[in-house]
């Protein structure tokens, strides 16, 4: 049973930045993404940005692209969601969250993901 663990998030005025990052306690494998999901209030989980680590490609929502940037450490295990230029529409609960043998036409779908964080605040103010 693969544990992730997150860090970072809390408040933060418009245009100002933040770092998530997420331990997964095991070794990940080859075919796996490592990635970020959120939800806001009142809506349903939605995709973020997600790294496949065989293909060390990265991948974003059309929401975030430009402004949020992921990486990994396979090393590690970790991966860093680096968010600048936020706005009050990234306010969220956002997850980190594993995918064991995804693929790239489920990759944003949260049903692909086995594991799951425990969720850390984001809170954007204008």
């Amino acid at each position: 049973q693969v544990q992730l663990a997150e860090s970072g998030g809390g408040p933060v005025q418009a245009g100002g930045s933040l770092s998530l990052a997420c331990a997964a306690s095991e070794r990940t494998g080859s075919s796996s993404t490592l990635g970020w999901f959120r939800q806001r209030p009142g809506k349903e989980r939605e995709f973020v940005a997600s790294s496949f680590r065989s293909y060390g490609r990265y991948y974003y929502a059309d929401s975030v692209k430009g402004r949020f940037t992921i990486s990994r450490d396979t090393a590690k295990n970790t991966v860093i969601l680096q968010m600048n230029s936020l706005k009050p529409e990234d306010t969220a609960v956002y997850y980190c969250a594993l995918a064991e043998r995804a693929i790239l036409s489920t990759l944003h779908l949260p049903t692909a993901c086995d594991y799951w964080g425990q969720g850390t605040q984001v809170t954007v103010s204008s």
